[in-house]
C-alpha cells in the first residue's frame, strides 16, 4: 500500500542563488554580462588560433580547445540559471536535468585531461626543446585533445546512466542554481551510495593522475627554468607557466573540495560559491589569464581589430 502511495517526481525545482528576490535582477545584468564576456573570449580565441595559420602549433592547439570545454561548460550551466532569474516558474524536467549535468561533466572531465596534457607540452617545450616536436607534434597533440574529449564522453555516459536507477519522490527541490549530482543524492528515494561510491572513484582516479601529471611536469619545468642563463628566457617561460598554474589552482581546488572531500564541512551557500568558480568564473577567467600575458596573441588581436 505503501509503494502504491508513492508519487514520483517528473521535475525538480532549482532554488538558484539566492531567495531574495530584490536580487534576482542585479544578478541576471551581472551573470549575463560575464556569460556575455565569456563567451567572446573564449570563442574570440578559438577563432584567432583557427585563423591565423602561426598558432597551429601543439601549445595554441590546446589553449583553443580548453577555450571550447570552457564555452560548453558555461552554456551547459549559464543560460538556464538566467531564465530562473526572470521567471518565476524554475522547473527542470528529470531528463532536462540528466543532459544539463551531462554536458557540464563532459566539459569538466575533460578540461581535466586537457590541462594535464598542457601541463606535459609545457615540460617537453622547456625541458626537452630539441626533441619537442617528436614528443609534441601537431598529429599527437590532436589524439590527446581527441582522447581527452572521448574519456569525458564515455565517464560521464556512467554516471547518468546510474542516476536512473534512483527514483525521486519525497522531494523536488534542489538547492542549487543547476542540476548538481550531490543534491540529487540528497532527494532521492533509492538509496545513492552506489552512485557516491562510483562517483567518488572516479573523481579520485581522475584528479589524482592528473594532477601527479601536473606537478611532475611542473617540477622538472622549474628546475629546468632555474638553469636558464639569461633573465629575459627565465622570465618568459616563468611567464607561461604561471598562467598555467593559476588555472589549475583555481579549477582543481574547488573540484577537489567539492567532489573528493565531499564530507568536509561545506554548508550550502559554500557549496554554491565554489560550484560558481568551476562553472562560470573559471571559463570568464581563463581566455584572460592565457591572452593577455601572451604577446603573440595580443598582436594578433590588435591586427584584427584595426581591420
Amino acid at each position: 500500500m505503501m509503494e502504491e502511495n508513492i508519487t514520483l517526481v517528473t521535475e525538480f525545482v532549482l532554488t538558484g542563488i539566492t531567495d531574495h528576490p530584490e536580487l534576482q535582477l542585479p544578478l541576471f545584468f551581472i551573470f549575463l554580462m560575464i556569460y556575455l564576456t565569456t563567451m567572446v573570449g573564449n570563442i574570440g580565441l578559438v577563432l584567432i588560433v583557427w585563423m591565423d595559420s602561426h598558432f597551429h602549433t601543439p601549445m595554441y592547439i590546446l589553449l583553443s580547445s580548453l577555450a571550447f570545454a570552457d564555452v560548453w561548460s558555461s552554456s551547459s550551466v549559464t543560460p538556464k540559471m538566467l531564465m530562473n532569474f526572470l521567471s518565476q516558474d524554475k522547473s527542470i524536467s528529470i531528463l532536462e536535468c540528466m543532459a544539463q549535468f551531462y554536458f557540464f561533466g563532459v566539459s569538466a572531465t575533460t578540461e581535466c585531461f586537457l590541462l594535464a596534457v598542457m601541463a606535459y607540452d609545457r615540460y617537453a617545450a622547456i625541458c626537452k626543446p630539441l626533441l619537442y616536436p617528436v614528443r609534441m607534434s601537431n598529429r599527437l597533440c590532436s589524439q590527446l585533445v581527441i582522447a581527452s574529449y572521448t574519456i569525458g564522453f564515455l565517464h560521464l555516459m556512467i554516471h547518468v546512466g546510474l542516476l536512473f536507477r534512483l527514483t525521486f519522490c519525497r522531494s523536488n527541490i534542489i538547492h542549487h542554481f543547476y542540476c548538481e549530482i550531490l543534491p540529487l543524492f540528497k532527494i532521492s528515494c533509492t538509496d545513492p551510495s552506489l552512485n557516491a561510491l562510483v562517483l567518488f572513484i572516479f573523481a579520485v582516479s581522475i584528479q589524482s593522475f592528473t594532477v601527479m601529471t601536473i606537478l611532475v611536469s611542473y617540477t622538472y619545468v622549474f628546475l629546468a627554468i632555474l638553469r636558464i642563463k639569461t633573465e629575459k628566457g627565465r622570465s618568459k617561460a616563468f611567464s607561461t607557466c604561471s598562467a598555467h598554474l593559476l588555472s589549475v589552482s583555481l579549477f582543481y581546488g574547488t573540484l577537489l573540495i567539492m567532489y573528493v572531500c565531499p564530507g568536509s564541512g561545506v554548508t550550502k551557500d559554500q557549496d554554491i560559491i565554489y560550484s560558481l568558480f568551476y562553472t562560470i568564473i573559471i571559463p570568464l577567467l581563463n581566455p584572460f589569464i592565457y591572452s593577455l600575458r601572451n604577446k603573440e596573441v595580443l598582436a594578433t588581436l590588435r591586427k584584427i581589430i584595426k581591420k
